[in-house]
């Protein structure tokens, strides 16, 4: 390796370095945080003086104390049903659609993508007050939001079919043709044939679907307004610091409540995270 390349690489890497550094200070901060246990205000240091997990005990003591899922375990649990389901429902939804899209070919087809692609630009936000309104109607929000949350993050998920389609318009449309030549139904060549070849695309549907509701506060906030039963861990977090005084006693208990709610989708990621760059790639190669 020359002299130029070699100080081009050191740069670089000083460069990723500092940069890495920058990006994970706020997490380690967080981390450190919901250990210290000699006070429970913010403070101006970073290393805890001592150490203990009081502030994650004290996040489940209504919990210990009634028996029930209360509090910060019930957002927990919400949200992991929530998400659980969101992720198989979402995943059935995109990927049969993706799959209609780029192996049928019908009256309309080209006309439904141009819809969905220009229907997918609006944020989901403006049409709050109308679903909250249809929601409310069946008995689906405040104690009741989880079931509503699903609802909506599954309903319109068919029109993120963008990645999906691209990965299966790379696998062989001959492989779908001589499964229908041995009489194989359609939904047979997707089950058996499309889906074995398409892990890491189903991986990265199952993954983005499971992510999606442990960090959406604004509508899961405005379904649930703040009842306790049915809160994810989101709004449930920032209603229990928004009472007066309630950052100064509770901010290291928030920061252990922020820690827990980061491990299942960053154990997810890590363990799954090869399918879910080639899930990427590959969906990206054709549109």
């Amino acid at each position: 390796m020359s002299t130029k390349n070699r100080i081009i690489n050191i740069v670089l890497y000083t460069v990723l370095v500092l940069m890495s550094i920058i990006w994970l200070f706020p997490f380690v901060g967080i981390v450190l945080e919901s250990f210290r246990t000699e006070s429970t205000w913010p403070v101006g240091y970073i290393w805890p003086e001592s150490w203990g997990f009081k502030n994650y005990a004290a996040l489940f003591e209504n919990n210990i104390k009634s028996g029930k899922f209360v509090g910060f375990g019930r957002w927990y649990v919400n949200t992991l049903i929530i998400a659980v389901f969101t992720a198989v429902l979402q995943t059935l939804f995109v990927l049969m659609m993706a799959y209609t899209l780029s192996r049928l070919r019908f009256k309309g087809r080209k006309s439904l993508m141009r819809f969905m692609l220009i229907l997918g630009m609006f944020p989901g936000f403006v049409s709050m007050i109308v679903t909250y309104t249809i929601l409310d109607g069946w008995g689906l929000t405040l104690n009741n939001a989880m079931w509503g949350l699903i609802l909506v993050y599954f309903a319109s998920s068919g029109m993120g079919y963008y990645v999906s389609k691209g990965f299966f318009d790379t696998i062989p449309k001959s492989l779908d043709e001589a499964a229908r030549v041995d009489g194989a139904t359609r939904f047979q060549v997707f089950y058996k044939i499309i889906l074995p070849l398409s892990k890491p695309i189903v991986i990265y549907t199952v993954l983005t679907a499971f992510m999606g509701p442990w960090g959406d506060f604004i509508f899961a906030s405005y379904v649930s307004n703040y009842r306790t039963q049915g809160m994810t861990v989101a709004p449930g977090l920032q209603n229990y610091i928004k009472t007066p005084g309630g950052l100064n006693d509770r901010y290291t208990q928030f920061c252990a409540g922020g820690v827990l709610v980061a491990i299942p989708v960053t154990i997810l990621f890590m363990c799954l995270q090869r399918y879910y760059v080639e899930g990427v790639t590959g969906g990206a190669v054709k549109g």
